[in-house]
């Protein structure tokens, strides 16, 4: 891909990253310098997250007659990355230029420059990834599943956050904290999935004796979680795949089971914080931010519902300086990318 240049200095200076140049600033300039010529190309690209989850996005590219047309390339690129990241998705539905689409279906495959997203999201989504380009006429609609989750602060409940370096857990008892402990572990170096699931329950075991009876258990976890489910996370990374397929994919669910059936609800991080704040303002449509083992972010919409979004901005290419090269082409979060393949790739 040729030199992207619609990169713009920020206004406030970067002493610790003096090049830094920011995504929305030049993907703000890009659009920008698209509208003002004659024969820009409307595109619309989705993500399917499952039938009944699909998100749209629609943005403008250069003409085919256009000589910045090369520039479309590093733009959708960074655009898909960012979206598949924020929102996820096992499947990229793209209308426009079949020249475009057919370097997207290259591009991210198994065999292209975006092997690691590929992978990372088949995993998740337990479905081979795939792009498919549209026709014109073909309809491509946005279905988002916003879910209502919880708020509830009546009875007896259980809340317990996994870190990386300590967890969490709370016994509230219609609102009031009656117990509260912090305990320090290693999650992130041990691959017996024993320690992981004796310490998880060790803590909510602690906060259940504090109280008659439990209604409810709350979860706060780095990672990707869909249906209370483990699909990825930092905290079990050394985990051997067989085993975590066995015993830590549904880690939550068994242990809130083995409690005697006890309702549970699991959420990444960037979601609980969010939630938290929606709660402590009496507010929605509040961003939370939570960094840790990652760094996620989640949000409350207009209803007081979360997104259903992957929410993991860890990988998201906000510095769309690409002048820092390696000797192989790829730039400084490729190889974190690479690296964290190698590690997903080696369990």
């Amino acid at each position: 891909m040729e030199s992207f240049k619609y990169n713009k200095n920020p206004k406030l200076s970067t002493p610790l990253d003096p090049n830094f140049k920011p995504a929305i600033l030049a993907i703000e300039a890009f659009e920008e310098a698209v509208k003002q010529t004659e024969d820009y190309e409307k595109i619309t690209i989705g993500l399917k997250r499952s039938d009944q989850d699909i998100s749209v996005y629609d943005t403008v590219v250069f003409g085919a007659s256009n000589a910045q047309i090369n520039q479309n390339e590093f733009y959708v690129e960074r655009l898909i990355k960012s979206l598949l990241w924020t929102k996820g998705g096992y499947q990229i539905l793209f209308k426009g230029p079949k020249a475009l689409g057919d370097f997207i279906k290259t591009t991210f495959s198994n065999e292209g420059l975006r092997t690691f997203d590929v992978v990372f999201m088949e995993r998740i989504y337990e479905h081979p990834f795939d792009v498919i380009i549209l026709g014109k006429d073909d309809k491509l609609e946005e279905i988002e599943q916003a879910k209502a989750i919880g708020k509830h602060l009546d009875g007896y409940r259980i809340g317990f956050d996994a870190g990386g370096s300590d967890r969490k857990v709370s016994a509230v008892v219609n609102g009031e904290t009656i117990f509260s402990e912090e305990v320090i572990w290693h999650p992130k170096t041990n691959s017996d999935p024993m320690y992981h699931i004796n310490g998880i329950k060790d803590s909510i075991l602690r906060a259940a004796s504090k109280m008659e009876r439990v209604d409810g258990i709350g979860v706060s976890s780095a990672g990707v979680y869909i249906d209370n489910q483990a699909k990825v996370a930092s905290l079990f990374r050394q985990v051997p795949d067989d085993l975590y397929e066995k015993h830590i994919k549904n880690i939550y669910i068994d242990i809130a089971k083995d409690m005697g059936d006890i309702p549970i609800e699991v959420a990444n991080d960037g979601d609980v914080t969010a939630l938290a704040g929606a709660m402590s303002l009496d507010d929605n449509e509040v961003l939370g931010i939570a960094m840790g083992t990652s760094q996620a972010a989640g949000y409350v919409d207009h209803q007081g519902h979360i997104t259903g979004w992957l929410n993991e901005l860890c990988f998201v290419p906000v510095d769309f300086n690409n002048e820092l090269k390696l000797m192989n082409g790829l730039g400084i979060m490729d190889v974190v990318s690479v690296t964290f393949h190698k590690m997903l790739s080696s369990n």
